[in-house]
């Protein structure tokens, strides 16, 4: 049986990891509504562009805020965008998001910019190159994105791949084209009934020009909360991590105090045991 101070050892340092995932998994949570705040406000936002974007109709389809970019310019492939974690520490989510991408990816017909440390090793990992790589942002609040929207213009198409909150305890992967994630944002949104057009305002340089500018608003800030999604499924992920390790080192550490209270009994137990064998011993000397 193991000594009583090598128990006690053990349960300190298990006692430790409990406080630290208790703190982790109370960080993920704080983290969660912080984040969903910054949605929601967001949502406003897009709302009311999308009010004015669909009032100025210039166009059917939509032209990811490109003014004088040619067809025959753009690169002829899909452009695929994954938003990964920055570090390792998401539970298993971004295996998943990864998986997804992978399961349709084709070199010849699609490039990779990848959002999030995490996925470029997971990328390099399996020998698949990627055209750029940028940092998940640390920050929820003015995400700069125009950086991967200038890649995205460049291309005929984009889809985002990215992880997708459900609820705290339940998180999925997903995979939307660019074009599709504003205008499904936009049609939550209230459709007006009043037309802009150029016949009742002066649009300056023209109508184009301010449908293209209302597009590239649109999708930064539908980037901005694909982004905000994969970190709310971050950390939902990661606090059902913490919270399962959590419960797995209260439930070894309380074994643990049983294991010491057991070995500490039978160190009490063999020491009496000795004291009567003793007794029993010094009597059976006097008698003789």
């Amino acid at each position: 049986m193991r000594q009583p101070k090598d128990i006690a050892r053990d349960e300190l340092a298990l006692g430790t990891l409990v406080e630290l995932t208790g703190v982790f998994e109370g960080i993920a949570s704080m983290k969660i509504a912080q984040t969903k705040n910054q949605v929601l406000e967001s949502t406003k936002f897009f709302n009311a562009l999308w009010k004015i974007y669909s009032q100025l109709r210039v166009d059917s389809l939509f032209g990811f805020g490109r003014e004088n970019t040619h067809e025959k310019e753009l690169i002829d492939k899909e452009l695929y965008v994954v938003i990964t974690a920055e570090g390792g520490f998401s539970g298993d989510i971004d295996q998943k998001v990864m998986n997804l991408l992978l399961d349709s990816y084709d070199k010849e017909k699609n490039d990779i910019i990848v959002i999030g440390h995490h996925g470029a090793i997971q990328l390099a990992q399996r020998g698949i190159g990627f055209k750029k790589y940028f940092k998940l942002p640390t920050k929820d609040r003015n995400i700069n994105v125009i950086p991967i929207i200038n890649e995205v213009q460049q291309y005929k198409s984009a889809s985002v791949f990215y992880q997708e909150y459900v609820s705290l305890m339940d998180q999925a992967v997903n995979r939307i084209s660019l074009s599709s994630a504003v205008k499904e944002r936009g049609d939550a949104s209230d459709h007006p009934d009043e037309i802009i057009s150029e016949e009742t305002y002066i649009f300056e340089p023209n109508s184009y020009a301010v449908a293209a500018h209302l597009e590239r608003s649109m999708m930064e800030i539908a980037i901005s909360q694909l982004i905000l999604d994969s970190k709310l499924a971050q950390y939902a992920s990661r606090f059902r991590a913490m919270s399962a390790s959590h419960q797995r080192a209260d439930e070894s550490k309380g074994e643990l105090h049983l294991e010491f209270n057991r070995s500490r009994r039978a160190i009490k137990d063999a020491r009496l045991k000795e004291i009567i064998n003793g007794i029993k011993k010094s009597q059976a000397a006097v008698k003789s």
